[in-house]
């Protein structure tokens, strides 16, 4: 199963991808896709770290997105990718990279055989941004998403910790029932 989960900054959908992934009863690794380049974000590293089952297994991956998911994909494993808002960041700077990078990620996840849960923003629901840069990454982000969108199970939106079930597929497993929070 392929799940994408889309939504504002601090919308809960971290918090919905990690009991997702707990609920999906197999052995988890988070790929996370973050740099800490300021202490701002090392905090946010920090404070992500903290909220998940420390016997998780963790992989710091930057760039090379699709081969960590090859390398670490199994049926009876749950891979959560949080986010590919930051991956699409990490990758701006150099335009045949992220085409390559995004070229290899979309043809990967047709191969995926475990769970695979993306977790991403959604930026472009407001004004369109002044700057060619910000354009630019509003626009990859959200034909990224469109492309991801496609090629998953399911799709879900969240705001105010509300999820919104944008796509099911019938090979897709429930929505939790359970309560789930943002710490």
């Amino acid at each position: 199963m392929k799940e994408l989960i889309l939504g504002g900054a601090r919308s809960g959908k971290s918090a919905l991808a990690l009991q997702r992934a707990i609920t999906s009863g197999k052995a988890v690794t988070f790929v996370a896709t973050a740099t800490a380049d300021d202490n701002e974000m090392a905090a946010r590293i920090a404070r992500h770290q903290a909220e998940r089952p420390a016997h998780w297994a963790l992989i710091e991956e930057p760039i090379a997105l699709a081969d960590v998911l090859l390398q670490h994909d199994a049926p009876q494993h749950c891979l959560l990718v949080d986010c590919l808002t930051l991956w699409i960041s990490n990758l701006m700077n150099d335009r045949a990279l992220f085409d390559e990078q995004k070229k290899l990620l979309l043809e990967v996840l047709p191969q995926i055989s475990g769970h695979l849960i993306l977790v991403s923003n959604e930026v472009g629901l407001g004004i369109t941004p002044l700057g060619e840069v910000s354009r630019r990454f509003v626009d990859d982000a959200g034909r990224l998403h469109q492309e991801l969108a496609t090629l998953c199970d399911e799709v879900t939106f969240i705001a105010a910790g509300l999820p919104l079930t944008l796509k099911h597929s019938p090979v897709a497993t429930k929505v939790p029932t359970e309560k789930y929070s943002e710490p």
